[in-house]
């Protein structure tokens, strides 16, 4: 029962962040998702409803998740560059800021993605 409440939350406090914020093709929505064992990005253009780059630590295969996490950023910054996006606005999924969805947006960041 207890994991049943605290996903419902999760979904929740999602819908609510995504009613706020939208991607466009100029800024698209860097969208997370993260399970137990991986963790995915895409940037999404909710306009067009198309994804214009995604990453995932399932290419990446050394170092603990929160290594990972950053790498996963990096690699998206840089398939974001070569789509022609050069900032974003961030949607964590419900998720805390904490760990590794913050290691993911700073590792975005320190590539030259401006989030």
């Amino acid at each position: 029962m207890r994991t049943e409440r605290k996903r419902a939350a999760r979904l929740h406090r999602h819908a609510r962040v995504r009613r706020k914020i939208n991607g466009t093709p100029e800024r698209p929505r860097l969208a997370v998702y993260r399970s137990n064992r991986h963790i995915y990005a895409q940037l999404v253009d909710d306009r067009a409803a198309r994804t214009v780059a995604s990453a995932s630590d399932a290419e990446l295969a050394e170092g603990n998740k929160t290594a990972r996490a950053n790498r996963v950023g990096k690699l998206l910054a840089e398939r974001a560059k070569e789509a022609g996006v050069e900032q974003a606005v961030f949607d964590r999924g419900g998720r805390l800021y904490h760990g590794r969805v913050k290691a993911l947006a700073e590792g975005a960041r320190e590539a030259g993605l401006r989030i």
